[in-house]
């Protein structure tokens, strides 16, 4: 029994003992990470994915445990029209990508890989994106603050609505879209609703997009066509990556969600931002996207004398750490936001929004409209077709109560929504090319 044990062990058997091949040095001919790779710690962005992962053997949130208390919001009009049925791109064909099913291209990553010039915060933001899990239905239900994302998802339903349609289209508004900051797609439906012709997605995070381009090809009915790719668009130009027939006909939206305030590091970012904004976008284009309101996060932080941090505010939800209250620039002022299973400490930048206007107005963009997520609300709460979707959203009941709790809603009222109009600079001021409907 011993001599058997000792053989399973591996121990030496003078009569048994094969001779042992010579030992192969390790030398891979195509490395994909580095050598040293797997002796690294695993990092912050690794240590969110692994506890943010939609994993179906992780125990779900116990249903008989007592829900927290919903917040309040005014109530929906008494009476709702039924929706009316959203446009459906009839006739069009769904855009073919080589080896779409063949998994992430190693060759396409390190082409982006080279065309990505970004500094070591560019990088923290894409990694953190990369490592996000592109979770199914049923794991976003379980999200803590579902809440929260069915209401920022909401508002800017309202928002593409509003401006992501062509109001001087004699025939179908068709609209053709570039999504800079696209993420993992999940604006897509709402640009199928909008009546959408063609879209392009751009992102700085490789694998997000990839995962955009797999949620468009798994889109239910009719497909608009769509191409994704890879760029910092806050470093380089768009130039870069749009073949030549994607810009044969410029572009009626440019849509940037939550995003923009990345490029506040530097103004050779917000520049290079404005350039990829405009360069394909016709007069009359309209530039609409979502930003955190500068001015509530200045009332937060003044708001909040009794902390132990003066630079810090936030709930169970969210956190917001800012590196300095003043700053020289109106470029470069950085905080630290973290959101409860959406953002893990991330650096951005804060907006100052009359700066940008005038910064803006150098690329032919000029402001149609700007409110907080809580004008947005009041205000768009009355209208028959967004009431209507408040509630298919469940965003909020028939009693007016939100699903989202105290904490999500504060979080969510950080943030604004905009919408620009390119002019027409042989027209001469005040003359966009088509019509935008101005929300008051």
């Amino acid at each position: 029994m011993a001599s058997s044990v000792h053989s399973l062990l591996g121990a030496p058997d003078d009569h048994t003992a094969p001779q042992q091949a010579p030992r192969r040095p390790y030398a891979p001919t195509r490395r994909v990470t580095p050598a040293n790779s797997v002796l690294v710690p695993i990092s912050r962005v690794e240590l969110a994915q692994c506890q943010t992962t939609a994993n179906p053997l992780r125990a779900r949130p116990n249903p008989t445990l007592a829900p927290a208390a919903p917040s309040s919001l005014p109530p929906p009009p008494a009476s709702l029209p039924a929706r009316p049925p959203p446009p459906t791109a009839a006739g069009a064909q769904p855009h073919k990508r080589p080896n779409a099913g063949a998994g992430y291209d190693l060759q396409e990553q390190e082409q982006a890989r080279k065309r990505w010039k970004g500094n070591h915060d560019s990088r923290t933001v894409a990694d953190h994106y990369n490592a996000r899990p592109n979770t199914d239905r049923e794991a976003r239900r379980d999200s803590p603050i579902i809440g929260l994302k069915k209401f920022n998802n909401w508002i800017k339903s309202v928002l593409i609505a509003k401006f992501g349609r062509r109001e001087d289209a004699r025939d179908q508004p068709r609209v053709r879209v570039l999504d800079l900051g696209c993420g993992k797609g999940g604006d897509l439906p709402k640009w199928a609703k909008a009546g959408t012709e063609e879209y392009v997605g751009v992102d700085i995070a490789a694998v997000s997009v990839e995962q955009a381009r797999q949620r468009w090809q798994n889109m239910r009915g009719p497909r608009f066509p769509a191409t994704f790719f890879t760029l910092d668009c806050f470093e380089s130009s768009v130039e870069e990556i749009l073949p030549p027939d994607s810009v044969m006909f410029p572009f009626d939206v440019v849509s940037m969600q939550f995003c923009m305030h990345y490029a506040f590091e530097s103004e050779h970012k917000v520049r290079t931002l404005l350039e990829n904004v405009t360069r394909y976008l016709r007069p009359g284009g309209v530039f609409v996207g979502t930003i955190p309101d500068a001015k509530n996060l200045f009332d937060h932080l003044d708001n909040n004398t009794e902390a132990e941090d003066p630079l810090a505010f936030g709930n169970a939800v969210y956190s917001v750490k800012f590196d300095a209250r003043e700053w020289p620039s109106p470029y470069g002022h950085r905080y630290t936001f973290f959101l409860q299973d959406a953002v893990e400490e991330v650096p951005e930048y804060v907006v100052y929004w009359d700066n940008f206007v005038a910064l803006a107005a150098e690329y032919h963009l000029s402001p149609r409209y700007c409110a907080d997520f809580s004008s947005i609300f009041a205000d768009e709460q009355e209208d028959a077709h967004f009431a209507q979707l408040l509630r298919r959203m469940n965003v909020m009941d028939a009693e007016g109560n939100a699903e989202m709790d105290e904490d999500q809603l504060d979080a969510a009222m950080l943030y604004l929504g905009f919408a620009f109009v390119k002019l027409d600079p042989e027209a001469g001021d005040g003359e966009a090319g088509g019509r935008v409907e101005e929300l008051q």
